[in-house]
């Protein structure tokens, strides 16, 4: 995950540039960093220097200029949080942790989507406040707390990219040591007339920032204190609003992303497989060759009758030439994911049943990916419900026994999810209200036939989801991810 931010940038400033104007209170002793006047030129040559993520300027093998999402568009977004925010109140946000494994084996860190989605910024222990309009100016201001440069701590876990770069690259208005945090919040919150944050109402802390929240009550310096008699409102709402209608950026990620790994999962079904963990470091290795960051979840990679555990991810099976293998995978670019799930014969070939079954499926995810648009005014919800009568339809025709709530137990998932930064993206956002433009979601019916004396003998046992990233337009849906085929001919064309 990568942010496009640059040092070497043409002169372009804000819509109104504007002198910062600090909060009037002793902050003397604190060492931080102030922008004077607000513009994306610097005079600093980023080959003198060291970030802790990759930008254009110190990675161009990876990034050409102006790639991804701009610094501008990074202040757009802070802009339009401010603009939700009343006269005087305040965002705050933390980056995520490190998250270990065992002892000091740590994961590959993964930013928070919602700090991320504001700041660009792809590093760990630090604090983001976006403050909204006030008395004293109509504007907004942003401020990011961040690790120190420091060398002997770099030397063994990277570059940091340190408090003058988050002024001189990631446009803050004042930076400073997060070793200094309650110090350097105590101010905003004191002045705050609401504070916006998720971190206070998170049942597990998360963060550098959010664990000073469980410090014991007898620790009279722990920074749930500061929030003593303040009005807490969550930011989840707010940031929804935001995220869940993509930018023009934010699109051509998501695309890029789908493209990738859409061609991965053709390739992939150029080969024959004897084993679910080949074909899984098959596929995660084209995505980073096609150009991805890497994956953006763990993958499913499920012979057989493995198919009917939905997130089957265990991966260690053998795959037998009678059946299919169901893979639900995608890569990440940028920050931003795609959602592919594909299913074909093993063989290479489809047998009847297999073909009829699929079918079914594929018909319904074409009626549904249709009705992806804003002019047909359709919910997710109201998506799942068509899904849920067609596939009925479908099965009955083939000798099924559809009554009651039969079809709960063969399709026991939603039809549909939001996506973006997260693969599950602005989680709590209704599903029941109509789409609109720019918003992307997953189509992805599926039917997974129990192994019982209940259902017809030829279908048992079989697992089959289609599922495509789709970005909702006006008057017509545009697919993410139409690299990966899905036509039964064209499936069984890549293996004739």
């Amino acid at each position: 995950m990568r942010a496009c931010l640059g040092v070497l940038r043409s002169s372009k400033s804000y819509s109104s540039p504007r002198l910062f104007i600090p909060i009037c209170f002793n902050l003397q002793s604190l060492p931080t960093f102030h922008r004077q006047h607000r513009t994306y030129t610097s005079a600093v040559s980023a080959a003198e220097l060291q970030f802790g993520q990759s930008l254009h300027e110190t990675h161009p093998h990876l990034l050409r200029p102006g790639e991804r999402i701009t610094a501008q568009e990074y202040a757009q977004r802070r802009s339009r949080l401010a603009a939700k925010l009343p006269n005087d109140g305040i965002a705050i946000l933390a980056a995520a942790d490190v998250k270990y494994r065992s002892g000091a084996v740590f994961y590959d860190f993964h930013q928070d989507p919602n700090f991320f989605y504001l700041t660009g910024f792809n590093e760990p222990d630090a604090v983001a406040i976006v403050a909204g309009k006030t008395h004293h100016h109509g504007d907004h201001s942003f401020h990011l707390f961040l690790r120190p440069k420091d060398p002997k701590a770099e030397q063994w876990d990277g570059a940091r990219s340190g408090a003058q770069a988050a002024v001189d690259v990631f446009n803050a208005d004042e930076s400073g040591d997060i070793n200094n945090i309650q110090a350097l919040l105590k101010p905003f919150i004191g002045a705050a007339s609401e504070i916006y944050t998720d971190l206070a109402l998170q049942p597990k802390p998360s963060s550098i920032f959010s664990r000073l929240f469980a410090a014991a009550p007898p620790k009279a310096e722990g920074l749930g204190r500061l929030f003593e008699n303040k009005k807490l409102k969550p930011l989840k709402p707010l940031m929804n609003d935001l995220r869940v209608v993509k930018s023009d950026a934010e699109i051509a990620n998501m695309r890029a992303a789908g493209q990738a790994s859409g061609r991965s999962f053709t390739e992939a079904m150029h080969h024959a497989w004897t084993r679910e963990k080949d074909l899984a470091a098959f596929i995660e290795y084209k995505f980073k060759r096609h150009g991805c960051d890497g994956s953006a979840y763990v993958p499913v990679v499920a012979g057989g009758q493995n198919a009917s555990m939905i997130h089957y991810v265990r991966n260690d099976d053998l795959l037998r030439k009678e059946d299919l293998v169901l893979v639900d995978a995608g890569g990440e670019y940028g920050g931003y994911i795609t959602d592919i799930t594909r299913t074909w014969p093993l063989s290479g070939q489809f047998n009847d049943a297999q073909k009829d079954l699929y079918t079914a499926v594929l018909s319904t995810q074409r009626s549904c990916i249709s009705m992806c648009r804003a002019s047909a005014g359709m919910s997710l919800d109201k998506l799942h419900e068509i899904a849920e009568e067609s596939l009925k339809d479908s099965l009955s025709q083939l000798g099924f026994n559809m009554s009651g709530k039969a079809i709960e137990a063969l399709l026991p998932h939603h039809l549909s999810h939001y996506i973006g930064l997260d693969v599950h993206d602005t989680p709590g956002q209704s599903r029941n209200v109509p789409l609109e433009a720019r918003q992307c979601v997953t189509i992805e019916p599926g039917l997974y036939i129990p192994d019982t004396d209940s259902y017809p003998a030829h279908f048992r046992g079989m697992g089959i989801r289609i599922e495509d990233s789709v970005c909702v337009e006006d008057d017509h849906p545009l697919v993410l991810t139409t690299e990966a085929v899905k036509e039964v001919d064209d499936i069984e064309a890549l293996r004739a």
